[in-house]
């Protein structure tokens, strides 16, 4: 007899296929459900986590990223390090990891995976799921933009739908094609995208990588950046595009998902959207007033001219710094091995060691 989560031995054991480890796992069955042994819960085997990655040093310089390769800062560490054991404390057990070829993300991913203690799983980075190239913009300081073009303007570049930013060309100081990674697909470096243009790219990783592996009940973490997962997030919750310029993300909080057999995501607990953001049906597990308040800071630290100080780096990111450290610890020097946390100028040495799977897809 077969079962989705295996081969039924006897009726006291189950030969667990759904786990990706060398040997088969023995496991006592449950008579609840028959699902995923990684599954959130019993009612639906298909189980999703968006994260998008901690602090980079361009977020606390207030600066568009796109896909320049900017690494973590140390705070951005202690928010990945949050994330992981938010996610720790929530049993969420996961079966694969994507991310972007991006080093804000693949740090993200590997502290996660040690605060959970899921090292061992897959882990797939592809440049379809990297951050929206935000053209000439890169490198300029987000609240200079503001009060250059206007509030107006720059939203609509940053969250609209279907306005990209002005384009860059190969002459622009942080164009893609000068990064090595990008050097046998040059010609698919866009001059500038709208979401529109990341979800084109996107959604070609989610319909051939991301939405198979799900339809096996496997639990997937998506580690990514926030125009990317707003892409992902527009398609899966389908969201109208006029209304699309209204979602923003926070870095570093888990937002989980209950999928249905059609990939939809389940109703919320309580039967009602998120008050974070009031559009989606996922699950802030750091909480929607913890959120709410991020997202409020961060349009501020973007909209607001009259804030002069960089909120990233004034009196609330310190009490935030020392109440993270205080409640999670300061990062051990395995830690700080494990994490790259020491010499950003290192980093490229320590990416090209990794072992890392990449899906083939056009």
């Amino acid at each position: 007899m077969f079962s989705r989560i295996g081969r039924i031995r006897n009726a006291t054991e189950v030969v667990s296929f759904s786990r990706p480890l060398h040997k088969c796992e023995i496991v006592p069955p449950t008579l609840e459900c028959v699902r995923s042994l990684t599954s959130l819960n019993c009612e639906t085997p298909y189980n999703l986590c968006f994260l998008r990655h901690g602090q980079s040093t361009w977020n606390r310089d207030n600066r568009f990223i796109g896909w320049t390769d900017t690494p973590l800062t140390e705070d951005g560490v202690l928010e990945a390090r949050v994330a992981g054991q938010i996610l720790e404390r929530s049993k969420m057990m996961f079966d694969e990891v994507h991310t972007s070829v991006l080093r804000r993300c693949i740090r993200t991913v590997n502290l996660v995976l040690m605060e959970i203690g899921q090292e061992y799983i897959p882990v797939y980075k592809n440049y379809r799921l990297n951050e929206r190239n935000y053209g000439n913009l890169v490198g300029s300081n987000k609240k200079d933009m503001v009060r250059k073009h206007g509030v107006d303007q720059v939203k609509r570049w940053r969250r609209s739908f279907d306005e990209p930013p002005p384009e860059m060309d190969n002459t622009h100081p942080y164009w893609p094609g000068l990064d090595p990674r990008y050097g046998d697909m040059l010609e698919k470096i866009p001059p500038s995208e709208s979401l529109k243009d990341t979800m084109a790219r996107s959604s070609v990783y989610w319909d051939k990588i991301i939405s198979p592996s799900l339809r096996e009940g496997k639990t997937v973490l998506v580690v990514g950046h926030e125009n990317n997962l707003r892409s992902l997030i527009m398609k899966l919750e389908n969201i109208d595009e006029k209304d699309i310029i209204n979602l923003s993300l926070p870095r570093a909080v888990p937002l989980a998902y209950r999928l249905d057999e059609n990939l939809k995501p389940k109703p919320r607990a309580d039967g009602s959207l998120d008050e974070a953001t009031g559009f989606l049906n996922g699950a802030w597990l750091g909480g929607d007033g913890a959120v709410a308040k991020i997202l409020d800071r961060d349009h501020d630290q973007v909209y607001d001219t009259n804030v002069t100080e960089n909120l990233e780096l004034g009196t609330e990111r310190d009490s935030w710094r020392n109440w993270t450290e205080f409640a999670i610890g300061k990062p051990a020097p395995e830690m700080k091995a494990k994490g790259c946390v020491a010499g950003d100028d290192d980093l490229s040495k320590h990416l090209s060691k990794m072992k890392t799977k990449v899906p083939k897809i056009p």
